[in-house]
């Protein structure tokens, strides 16, 4: 088992996979970019780093967080939005590289469904990614950068859309009106059930494959958050009639089925 693992990005999911991480026994070496957050980090057992990406250089000290890993857990997404232009893939070359120079062994890259663009139909493991996106293009050049090294031990976890404390879509849905793409099916995936993914892959040692993390239940759009949004009180978010729109995707775990993992939480809590 490995007993060291560095997790990049002690946030939303990061923060809880350290705690779990430590609960089952493993070192953790966690990095935040908040000096504000090295005391957090510090007064749940986790080895604060503050460590900070850059497109030319990494600022802090990432040799030392790296330092006797057994495991990098890479958990920072390319945060694109809102006419950010950084150039995400620069950086993972950037980390690449001190991997390279560390030695370290094994990686768990966590990326998203965002890869494989929009397709319409059953979309597993085996479906190209055709990403439409900036940060799914990104992303999909990230992965690329971690499998295509033969010295290292990768596994991709491509997650759906994150559900969790303090995080749920019905939350900015709520009240709106004409939405579209209400018979899409939801591809989603609640936090319990990625840390618990994450887990698995280390301690069974699935290693050099690519996983869907999503949730294999895929209620309409419209069906499920209508009943989430009357479960918490909230106003249903109102979908426009369309007949003639593309039925959407769904996004199947079909390695993990093989595995026979088992997913936990749902999405209807």
């Amino acid at each position: 088992m490995n007993k060291t693992v560095g997790v990049l990005g002690c946030g939303w999911l990061g923060l809880p996979l350290a705690r779990l991480l430590i609960d089952k026994g493993y070192t953790v070496h966690g990095t935040t970019t908040s000096e504000s957050k090295v005391s957090l980090l510090k007064v749940n057992g986790i080895e604060p780093h503050l460590i900070s990406l850059g497109e030319a250089s990494i600022e802090g000290d990432i040799a030392s967080f790296l330092k006797g890993v057994d495991c990098l857990v890479v958990n920072v997404p390319p945060a694109l939005r809102k006419g950010n232009a950084s150039n995400y893939v620069e950086k993972i070359k950037r980390l690449h590289e001190q991997i390279s120079i560390s030695g370290i062994p094994k990686v768990i890259f966590v990326s998203s469904t965002s890869v494989y663009g929009a397709i319409s139909g059953k979309v597993t493991e085996q479906t190209a990614p055709n990403p439409d996106s900036e940060s799914g293009r990104q992303l999909l050049q990230a992965e690329d950068i971690f499998s295509s090294d033969q010295n290292l031990r990768t596994s991709i976890i491509r997650f759906g859309g994150l559900i969790g404390p303090g995080r749920h879509p019905v939350n900015f849905l709520s009240g709106r009106k004409d939405l579209k793409n209400g018979k899409h099916p939801v591809n989603l995936i609640h936090l319990e059930d990625c840390l618990d993914l994450i887990l698995t892959i280390l301690k069974k040692d699935w290693w050099d494959m690519v996983f869907n993390g999503v949730f294999p239940e895929h209620p309409t759009k419209q069906d499920y958050y209508t009943l989430i949004a009357q479960n918490r009180g909230l106003q249903a978010p109102e979908y426009k009639d369309e007949s003639n729109e593309l039925e959407g995707k769904i996004i199947e775990s079909t390695i993990l089925a093989e595995k026979g993992f088992t997913f936990h939480k749902g999405i209807w809590g």
